[in-house]
């Protein structure tokens, strides 16, 4: 009996203190207020539409070969054009939508779909780009026909 005292006894003690851990909301100090949290610094200054495809083609064939056991590769592009550029609202971050035709290795030509986007490279440190090739979106990440890859 004085053993389940106890337990309920340490309980109670430790629910006190870990109410006082958690006590009110005070104001930032003069350390946080040093430093700018503005957010993102976004500039819009984009590569152009052609700049991606090497990007595009190198993760296509690492993802066929390494996720869906295909040989197949993007050989060429063709009527490579912009189709829109930050098409939403003020203050998103920017991004240059484009529009191509892949040649793919097994003779058949393809739209393909992407978007490059400012600071959505490796951690933020440069462009990145989103793409899709329709026909080829094995794992429906971008249905139907890569339309959420368009703007």
């Amino acid at each position: 009996m004085a053993r389940g005292f106890r337990l309920v006894r340490s309980l109670s003690i430790a629910l006190v203190f870990a109410a006082g851990a958690f006590g009110p909301a005070q104001a930032a100090n003069w350390l946080e207020k040093t430093f700018d949290m503005s957010g993102a610094n976004d500039d819009g200054v984009l590569p152009p539409c052609e700049a991606a495809l090497g990007k595009i083609a190198a993760r296509f064939s690492e993802k066929e070969s390494r996720f869906w056991n295909s040989s197949l590769q993007l050989l060429d592009f063709e009527r490579v054009r912009e189709i829109a550029y930050s098409p939403w609202a003020l203050g998103t971050v920017p991004r240059r939508f484009c529009q191509a035709t892949a040649l793919v290795s097994d003779g058949r030509k393809h739209p393909v779909y992407y978007s490059i986007v400012e600071d959505g490279g490796t951690i933020g440190a440069t462009w990145g780009v989103e793409w899709c090739v329709a026909g080829l979106d094995r794992n429906w990440a971008y249905n139907p026909r890569c339309k959420m890859a368009r703007p």
